[in-house]
C-alpha cells in the first residue's frame, strides 16, 4: 500500500512538472518571437515624390542621400487581430553642419499611427512597414 501512494505522488509531481515546462518554454518562444533583427522602412522623397523601402539591421547605420538612419529595436505585436510594429529610430540629417551630434528623429515609431512620433523633414518623410 504504500508503494502505491509513492507511485502515484511520482507521477502527480512528474505531470506539474512537465506542465510548467510547456507553459513557460512556450512563453519564452513567443516572446522571442516578438523581437525582430531588421526593420523595414518606407523613405518618400516629396521633391521627387518617389519613394524607397529600405531594410535597416538593428544597431547598423544606413544612409539615405542626405540622412544617416539607424534602427535600435523593433518589435511586432502579440496580438494577430491587430498587429502593430514599433521600432526605435535615430536618424540624422548631414546638411545640417552646425548641429552635428543633434538626431533629427529620435524615437519610437509606430506603424498604426505614424503621427504620433512625427518624423519632421522639409524633404523626407518616413514610415514604418514591418519588423522582420
Amino acid at each position: 500500500m504504500l508503494f502505491k501512494k509513492n507511485i502515484s505522488l511520482g507521477k502527480t509531481k512528474l505531470s506539474l512538472t512537465i506542465f510548467l515546462f510547456f507553459i513557460f518554454s512556450s512563453s519564452a518562444y513567443s516572446e522571442q518571437n516578438l523581437e525582430g533583427s531588421s526593420t523595414y522602412i518606407k523613405i518618400l522623397d516629396k521633391i521627387s515624390s518617389k519613394n524607397i523601402l529600405v531594410k535597416l539591421k538593428n544597431g547598423e547605420v544606413k544612409r539615405h542621400k542626405d540622412l544617416l538612419i539607424r534602427s535600435m529595436k523593433c518589435k511586432n505585436s502579440e496580438f494577430d487581430d491587430n498587429p502593430e510594429i514599433t521600432a526605435y529610430i535615430q536618424v540624422r540629417d548631414l546638411t545640417n553642419r552646425d548641429k552635428d551630434d543633434v538626431f533629427v528623429f529620435n524615437g519610437w515609431m509606430f506603424s498604426s499611427s505614424p503621427s504620433i512620433t512625427p518624423f519632421d523633414h522639409p524633404v523626407y518623410d518616413i514610415w514604418l512597414i514591418s519588423c522582420d
